[in-house]
């Protein structure tokens, strides 16, 4: 009930661009904590920001948190994730792996599966994982450029550069958020200049996402949508899951046991 709740709640969101704590309580019959939690929910997913007796629609998300910050948020959902991308990797392809905490999962996974692999990526995390990995399966082919500390990721011209060096057979990448019109967005335009440049020159690429990632938008534009090969997508209501597939993608659930609907 909590769950129908709140996508109703976003639903007046994008309907009216703001809410209140006492409209909650009249529209839904609940307490004024109840309606508190549920904006205080949507905020942590990235639905709503709250006001002061109430939330407004997130807007233009410019916010960019640290990657050490985002690993340690909403893990079930990115090692599910991770794990499913991995299952998509055939032996000796070459895999891009851009700076995410999602796609870091995937790199874990792809480790693991001792799958002959060679992972190009611009994420310092992802080297340190496969540096420090006992596993012989992964060649790794780092990206340099100007280091971004926020997310310890190269970017800039030179990473650009790099990665239009090199071909792919698959690309996974996520995303700031997804805007209306069918665009990838990221929160910083050097990322995204990287992420659009993976997309280019990888023959199947990949979007990994959670639900949360379709109600919000990031600063700078990515790319469209239906560039993409397929998406996976975890957490997400029927209803976002039929808004992608209305874009002509092919989207690929993944359920909280790890498998793909």
């Amino acid at each position: 009930m909590a769950a129908t709740r709140r996508r109703s709640i976003v639903d007046l969101l994008d309907r009216d661009g703001s809410v209140t704590v006492a409209a909650l309580e009249e529209a839904f019959g609940v307490s004024s904590m109840t309606a508190r939690r549920d904006l205080s929910e949507l905020e942590r997913q990235g639905l709503a920001r709250r006001t002061h007796g109430g939330a407004v629609l997130p807007g233009v998300a410019a916010h960019e948190d640290s990657f050490q910050h985002r690993l340690g948020v909403d893990t079930d959902a990115k090692h599910r994730l991770g794990a499913a991308a991995a299952a998509l990797v055939a032996p000796h392809e070459t895999v891009y792996i851009d700076s995410s905490s999602t796609c870091w999962h995937a790199a874990q996974a792809i480790v693991a599966s001792r799958v002959p692999v060679t992972i190009v990526t611009n994420s310092v995390p992802v080297m340190e994982l496969v540096g420090a990995s006992d596993q012989a399966n992964v060649e790794l082919i780092g990206i340099g450029g100007s280091m971004r500390r926020l997310t310890r990721s190269f970017v800039g011209p030179h990473a650009v550069r790099t990665v239009q060096e090199h071909f792919a057979d698959k690309v996974f990448l996520s995303i700031k958020g997804l805007s209306r019109d069918g665009t990838l967005t990221d929160a910083d335009p050097l990322e995204a200049e990287v992420k659009r440049a993976m997309i280019g020159r990888a023959e199947e690429p990949v979007l990994l996402i959670d639900g949360s990632k379709l109600h919000t938008r990031g600063l700078a534009a990515i790319t469209a949508v239906d560039q993409l090969a397929h998406v996976l997508v975890a957490d997400a209501s029927n209803e976002d899951v039929a808004a992608l597939n209305a874009m002509g993608i092919d989207v690929r659930r993944v359920a909280r046991h790890g498998s793909e609907t």
